[in-house]
């Protein structure tokens, strides 16, 4: 409405005038020629076209400012306080490992996850502790910490490759559930880049950069603000060059009032890498042992690989 009155001022007030072009309404209330004002003559559809452009640059948002509203919709569609609240989770279900495209490992997984509030310092130290168990008696898997991380078995505790403890790091970091739940405080920078269309679906393109200038970017999902994938570069310690890391979030339920995808695929350099379908999950069980996420105190500690 208010542009509507911008527009319906600029013409004028109503009666009979002559031709835009050679006329315009003066201080004395009749109509003069635009020579009595000194005014060129200009085209009235061309003036309006400039001042409609005009109202509304005046309402359009900067892509920062579109970003953090398409990032606040992502967290009220996610669960709002519910998602900010989420102290644990644990994910059950199945994964599956490929290697060039093909299908080199499967199992039953149960994935606990436990955020740690002392952490102050988001951008280096993670704030979450992880139990990765497989098997359908779960006895073997991966306990990742917040500085360390070990695969357990019956053998004992290993403590993980370093380029495997490095990469979990960077995608815990880069992943944009953990950004939402953990690192909202830092100063990130987050900017929209614009709307495309991926897989069919029209999505917003959003950059989140942090302090060291490690970019995640986000496609949210137009109609569910949800995300449906993510991509981040990180340097290979091998070959030296950088990475392309993708994640696909897909098959969005609702539990607890919570949103999470039971579809996870993880692509590296376009080739498929990892997935999960889940088949339950849970937020803030009472019933999750914090012995989970620590080491036993008998265990073996094994020798590096």
């Amino acid at each position: 409405m208010k542009l509507l009155s911008c527009l319906h001022v600029w013409g004028g007030p109503p009666g009979p005038r002559p031709t835009p072009s050679s006329a315009c309404w003066n201080k004395s209330g009749s109509w003069g020629t635009r020579a009595d004002l000194g005014v060129r003559p200009t085209s009235g559809t061309a003036v309006g076209s400039v001042f409609l452009a005009l109202c509304l640059s005046l309402h359009a948002e900067s892509p920062q400012e579109r970003g953090k509203r398409i990032v606040n919709e992502c967290l009220d569609a996610l669960g709002g306080q519910q998602f900010m609240n989420v102290q644990s989770r644990e994910v059950a279900g199945r994964v599956y490992s490929f290697y060039r495209e093909k299908l080199s490992g499967l199992d039953f997984a149960n994935i606990y996850t436990r955020f740690d509030p002392e952490v102050t310092d988001t951008t280096h130290v993670l704030a979450v502790r992880e139990r990765q168990n497989f098997g359908k008696k779960q006895d073997y898997g991966t306990l990742f910490q917040e500085k360390a991380a070990y695969n357990i078995s019956f053998r004992g505790a290993q403590p993980l490759p370093d380029d495997r403890w490095e990469r979990y790091k960077d995608t815990t970091f880069s992943d944009i559930f953990y950004i939402l739940r953990v690192r909202m405080h830092e100063p990130l920078i987050i900017e929209s880049k614009g709307a495309d269309v991926l897989l069919n679906a029209p999505v917003e393109i959003v950059d989140i950069t942090d302090a060291d200038n490690h970019t995640t970017t986000v496609y949210f999902h137009q109609s569910t603000k949800l995300p449906v994938r993510e991509v981040f570069y990180r340097r290979n310690p091998v070959t030296k060059d950088k990475d392309e890391e993708i994640t696909v979030f897909s098959k969005y339920r609702e539990t607890d009032g919570i949103q999470w995808p039971w579809a996870i695929e993880r692509q590296r350099n376009g080739e498929k890498v990892f997935e999960i379908f889940a088949d339950a999950v849970k937020f803030n069980d009472p019933k999750m042992q914090s012995n989970l996420f620590e080491l036993p105190s008998d265990i073996k500690l094994l020798k590096p690989e």
